[in-house]
C-alpha cells in the first residue's frame, strides 16, 4: 500500500518541488491537490490526473477518511504554515512543510509540540541539503581533505528585478524577503556542514522600488568552531559569484553554477519525470592550494532523497529526513538578524 498524499498548494513550489516528486516515488500517491485558482486546477488535472482537485483545506479535511489521507504537504505562502500545518496534524496526518518551516520560532515551538501531542512526524523541506555540490563539500570536509576550515562562503544569487508574486514584495513578519527564502537554505547548509553559530551579523537591504521585503542580503556567522561563514542572498545580482568557496588549513574547494536539477525542475515542465534522476554531467569543482587545483567531480543532486526519507519515517517510525527542531534554530536566528540589523539598507 503505498501512503496516500495531499498537496495544499499548487504554485511555484507545489508544482514545480513537491508534486513531481511524491508522483514519481513508488511509496507515495499524490490523491489531492488543494487549490482555488482556475488555472492551476487546470495544470493539476493535466499533469497529475490521478490526483483530485479540492477547493479549501478544509474541504479536504472534511473528506480525509474518504481520501485515505496519510500524509499532508503544505507548499504556500509562509504566513499560512503554522495554520495549516497544525490543522493537518490534528487531522491525523503526518507533514511536511514547506521552508521556512514557520514565520516565528514561537508558531515552530507550538508545531513541534502538536506533532509530539498527537503523535505524528513533522518535518520540514529543507531539499539543498540534497544538491551535489553540498554533498561534495560535506564528503570533502568529512575526510578531512581540506583541514580545519577556517571561512566558508556560499551564495544563492539571482537576477531578477521586479517581483511577480505579490506576497514576497510584503513585510519579513510575513515571511517575505531573500532571508527568510534563499537565507534559509544557506543558513541551515552552514550549520549542518559547520556546526552551531555563536554570533551573527547581517546587511538586510531593499533595492527594488515600491518592495517592503529585503532582496539584496548579506550574512555572516561566527561558529563555535571557530569558522566563519559568509553567506550572500540576492535577488538583484546582475554577475553571480562562486557558489561554494571554503578555505582551509589543507586546502580550499570551490563551485560554480546552480544545482542542475533545480534549474530544470523550474524551467521545464513539471511533469517531465527525466527533470528527476539524480544528475551526473559530469559538473566539476576545484579542490587544491594556490597554483596545484585538481578538478573533483560534483556529486549528482538527489531531491527525491528528500521524500524517500519521509515515506521510510511515516512506514518504519524512523526518524524524518529533516528535523523541525533544525528549522526552529535557523528561524530563531533569522529573528535575531532582523530585529539587530543596523547595517546598510
Amino acid at each position: 500500500m503505498t501512503i496516500r498524499t495531499a498537496l495544499v498548494g499548487y504554485g511555484f513550489g507545489g508544482r514545480s518541488f513537491h508534486a513531481p516528486f511524491v508522483a514519481a516515488d513508488s511509496d507515495l500517491t499524490l490523491a489531492a491537490v488543494v487549490t482555488s485558482d482556475p488555472e492551476r486546477s487546470r495544470q493539476v488535472r493535466a499533469e497529475h490526473p490521478e490526483a483530485e482537485v479540492v477547493p479549501s483545506l478544509e474541504t479536504l479535511l472534511a473528506r480525509a477518511d474518504d481520501f485515505g489521507l496519510e500524509l499532508g504537504i503544505v507548499s504556500t505562502p509562509p504566513f499560512g504554515h503554522a495554520r495549516q500545518a497544525t490543522a493537518l496534524l490534528e487531522a491525523g496526518l503526518h507533514v511536511v512543510v514547506d521552508k521556512p518551516l514557520t514565520v516565528t520560532s514561537e508558531e515552530g515551538h507550538a508545531l513541534i509540540a502538536c506533532a509530539e501531542r498527537v503523535g505524528r512526524t513533522l518535518t520540514p523541506y529543507q531539499n539543498r541539503r540534497w544538491d551535489g555540490d553540498y554533498l561534495t563539500l560535506r564528503r570533502l570536509l568529512n575526510a578531512g581533505q581540506l583541514g580545519e576550515v577556517h571561512r566558508f562562503e556560499s551564495r544563492f544569487e539571482r537576477w531578477k528585478p521586479s517581483e511577480t508574486r505579490a506576497w514576497k514584495a510584503g513585510a519579513s513578519t510575513t515571511g517575505a524577503g531573500v532571508l527568510y527564502d534563499l537565507g534559509t537554505h544557506l543558513i541551515d547548509q552552514a550549520v549542518q556542514l559547520l556546526g552551531e553559530v555563536d554570533d551573527a551579523y547581517a546587511e538586510i537591504r531593499t533595492l527594488r522600488a515600491g518592495s517592503d521585503a529585503d532582496d539584496d542580503t548579506f550574512v555572516a556567522l561566527q561558529h563555535a568552531s571557530g569558522t566563519i561563514s559568509h553567506l550572500w542572498m540576492s535577488a538583484v545580482a546582475p554577475q553571480l559569484g562562486p557558489r561554494f568557496r571554503a578555505l582551509g588549513s589543507r586546502a580550499g574547494f570551490t563551485s560554480w553554477g546552480a544545482e542542475p536539477v533545480a534549474q530544470r525542475l523550474t524551467a521545464e515542465t513539471p511533469g517531465d519525470r527525466s527533470a528527476l534522476a539524480e544528475h551526473k554531467d559530469g559538473r566539476y569543482g576545484q579542490v587544491g592550494v594556490a597554483e596545484d587545483q585538481r578538478r573533483v567531480r560534483l556529486a549528482g543532486d538527489d531531491y527525491g532523497a528528500f521524500y524517500r526519507g519521509v515515506a521510510r519515517a511515516i512506514s518504519t517510525g524512523t526518524p524524518p529526513p529533516v528535523d523541525a527542531r533544525d528549522s526552529v534554530a535557523v528561524i530563531e536566528l533569522i529573528e535575531r538578524l532582523h530585529r539587530e540589523h543596523t547595517g546598510p539598507r
